[in-house]
């Protein structure tokens, strides 16, 4: 077998691995939680008899183990059972509110990334001058700014002082697309500023790192311009750390979602979670991790995959 599938086929398996160690850990790290569901959907004032009741209606009184089997297996088959808070299917549930944190990263990963790599070439061709300064102060801000405290911002002036976008960012199956994006214009503006720093400044390390090579100088003493050669020559050598970089940052716009969603009031999955973990609805708690880290797991694994097809030595080997 070749070595690019054997490496391709360990990173699969891999994977698949950690997804299971991390649904054990989900399931467990809920369930050791102090509290329980049944007090705190009957309040103060439930019975100790009331208080078995629900929670032998709802399995709680079976094994640890026999409970984590049964909800991975029918995981695995895109079940995840019932709310316990709304007696309704968490998996429909999810696919809609699902649908619309992934809109929400997509939205923001279609302006962040390219945004990102061509402020990296920037940085990369005006080197230690005003606009690479400007460039990395900038960055440096973004990084140190949370996001909740931008999106307060974001709101305070855009939504309350000047008007010009929508609070909350309501969305709803009815509206068009335009409706949509307009709805989102904060939210996305926010995301866009807390990852787009890092993917800039890995841009313009990697690059950085390959200018200094041989056949980069050699290009150069060919009259080949500087912006040219680093686009033609330095940024295609640079795609693994690149790649690396931005599928982290891509992993962090959709689990990170969370704060976000709360912040602007979006219905989407972080948003979902949140008033899950409120009531203790731990269904869907445990299906809103899994899923979370599934994406998280998916899009490293990308990553590498997308890493090891550019490594030429293994593309080529001798």
């Amino acid at each position: 077998m070749p070595p690019v599938a054997t490496l391709i086929l360990q990173r699969l398996g891999l994977s698949a691995l950690l997804l299971i160690a991390v649904s054990l850990l989900i399931f467990v790290g809920i369930e050791a939680l102090p509290g329980d569901f049944a007090s705190t959907y009957l309040g103060q004032s439930a019975t100790p008899q009331a208080i078995a009741n629900i929670t032998a209606e709802l399995g709680l009184d079976r094994p640890i183990w026999t409970r984590y089997f049964e909800w991975l297996g029918g995981a695995v088959q895109g079940d995840f059972g019932t709310s316990w808070a709304s007696g309704q299917d968490v998996s429909a549930q999810i696919s809609r509110r699902l649908g619309n944190s992934l809109f929400l990263a997509a939205v923001a990963a279609v302006i962040a990334v390219p945004l990102a790599v061509g402020l990296g070439m920037l940085a990369v061709r005006y080197v230690d001058r005003l606009a690479d300064r400007l460039i990395n102060i900038v960055s440096l801000a973004a990084i140190s700014l949370p996001e909740f405290f931008v999106g307060y911002l974001l709101i305070l002036f855009f939504a309350v002082k000047f008007g010009v976008a929508p609070f909350p960012a309501t969305v709803y199956d009815s509206m068009s697309l335009g409706e949509r994006l307009g709805a989102i214009a904060l939210p996305v503006a926010t995301l866009v500023l807390v990852v787009i720093a890092h993917m800039m400044r890995m841009t313009r390390a990697a690059i950085l790192s390959i200018m200094s090579s041989q056949y980069i100088e050699t290009a150069e003493l060919k009259g080949i311009g500087a912006l040219r050669t680093i686009i033609h020559h330095a940024a295609p050598n640079a795609v693994a750390p690149i790649v690396n970089v931005v599928a982290l940052n891509l992993a962090y716009l959709v689990v990170g979602v969370v704060v976000v969603e709360v912040v602007f009031v979006y219905p989407g999955m972080g948003q979902y979670m949140v008033d899950a973990v409120t009531v203790r609805d731990m269904p869907v708690v445990q299906a809103c991790g899994l899923i979370f880290a599934a994406v998280y797991i998916l899009l490293n694994m990308v990553a590498d995959i997308v890493s090891i097809l550019a490594n030429p030595r293994l593309r080529h080997p001798r």
